[in-house]
């Protein structure tokens, strides 16, 4: 299944939950701070009018005279004396045929006086009218509308407090953040590492350290379980290859090296040779007899006596030699390095010398055999792992025709030739 490429980086838990925090503080700061700011306009929207009421009674009673007596100036005096002080944006006094006795307006001018004007006209109700009254009956009325000043007031005291609070809280959920990062984000960190290893780098051996969030834990706990599975499976699969690896190049019966093990081992020792100039040696060795053991004795006989043929070779070679069973009772030795021809000559002298002690069978009785052995030379008896064996075959060989249980120099047509020059 192809995996989808992400065009741009996917945001980190930490930052999810800091903005998570951050948003729902601030939301909760800004919704509180709205619903009491509200409240209060409400409530200072009941006072201002219960205010205007009282004022606007205060005036009535201080013109009533004046209206009365249909005095205007004493009207303006009286009503500007009294709305001045108080939260008033327009007053007005009338007489008894509703005609404007006196008038007093607020002045003010500029950018808050406009704010003041059009909170006034959205929050307040409309301008109080109250009849002024002389002994008992009506004389005129008095109209007042409020300023607005104190909403206004109380409506930048409330953003403020909406954006304190909302600096608070996000100061909050930032410390809030840093402390669920401690407790959350560092456990799923150490997973996510001990993950990243496990399928980067096969690393099975790694495990989640505890922590102290019970679901945490809990998924670390199982992960950890299922790495000592893991690694199990893994030990046992590299046991498995590793013995499969054996059986696939070595000898089932004598656990030598077999012939394609040999083979790919030669050509990479002759071409390490061909690199530096040097020499090396290959044994062929052939059991002599074996097939009469085999039909005489039975092929249990004839496997104890390859074991044992196999054994003796292989503890007359050095460390670096190799030897490896071809197939049947055939065997090849690899000298390699060699510094001299007469180190082959002598460990092939010493190979067949170990066969003239009798063979021990696991009934009790013995059996003498021996080995014929053929030797041949890079780079003087082939150039190639088939010329070099075909060379130390043919030698084995000569030695067979000339007496069993020796060991013969291939003779090829240069050193034929060397022969006659010499003689």
């Amino acid at each position: 299944m192809k995996r989808r490429t992400l065009r741009y980086p996917l945001p980190t838990l930490r930052s999810v939950l800091g903005r998570g925090h951050l948003c729902v503080a601030l939301l909760a700061a800004g919704l509180a701070g709205v619903l009491v700011t509200l409240l209060g306009v409400a409530a200072l929207r009941v006072y201002a009018s219960h205010n205007l009421d009282l004022i606007a009674r205060s005036i009535s009673y201080t013109v009533e005279a004046a209206v009365v007596f249909d005095d205007s100036a004493a009207a303006n005096e009286a009503l500007a004396l009294i709305a001045s002080n108080e939260e008033v944006a327009d007053a007005k006094v009338y007489g008894k045929d509703g005609v404007l006795l006196a008038r007093w307006q607020r002045d003010d001018a500029g950018l808050f006086a406009q704010l003041q004007a059009q909170v006034a006209d959205t929050l307040l109700e409309d301008p109080i009218n109250l009849p002024i009254q002389h002994m008992g009956q009506p004389v005129g009325h008095v109209e007042l509308t409020g300023q607005g000043g104190s909403l206004l007031r109380f409506l930048l005291s409330g953003l403020g407090g909406i954006l304190l609070c909302s600096v608070v809280s996000a100061l909050l959920a930032l410390y809030l953040s840093r402390r669920v990062f401690g407790n959350i984000i560092r456990p799923l960190r150490h997973l996510a590492s001990v993950a990243h290893a496990a399928r980067r780098e096969r690393s099975f051996d790694r495990r989640v350290p505890p922590t102290g969030i019970a679901e945490l834990n809990e998924l670390g706990n199982d992960f950890n379980a299922l790495l000592d599975e893991l690694e199990a499976w893994q030990s046992h699969l590299q046991s498995e290859n590793q013995t499969l690896a054996h059986q696939a190049s070595h000898d089932s019966l004598t656990g030598l090296p077999n012939r394609a093990y040999f083979e790919g081992r030669l050509h990479r020792c002759l071409r390490n040779a061909a690199q530096h100039q040097g020499q090396v040696a290959l044994l062929f060795l052939d059991s002599d007899h074996f097939k009469q053991i085999n039909d005489r004795l039975g092929h249990a006989v004839g496997d104890e006596v390859l074991i044992s043929v196999a054994s003796r070779v292989r503890a007359q070679l050095r460390e670096h030699d190799l030897v490896a069973r071809l197939g049947g009772d055939e065997f090849a030795v690899l000298l390699s390095p060699l510094p001299a021809r007469e180190d082959a000559q002598r460990i092939a002298e010493k190979v067949v010398s170990s066969m003239q002690v009798p063979i021990q069978l696991s009934d009790g009785s013995s059996i003498t055999t021996s080995l014929s052995v053929g030797i041949a030379f890079y780079p003087d008896d082939g150039h190639d792992p088939a010329s070099l064996l075909n060379a130390a075959d043919a030698a084995m060989y000569q030695a067979k025709r000339k007496r069993r249980g020796q060991w013969q120099v291939a003779q090829t047509e240069s050193c034929a030739a060397d022969g006659k020059n010499r003689s």
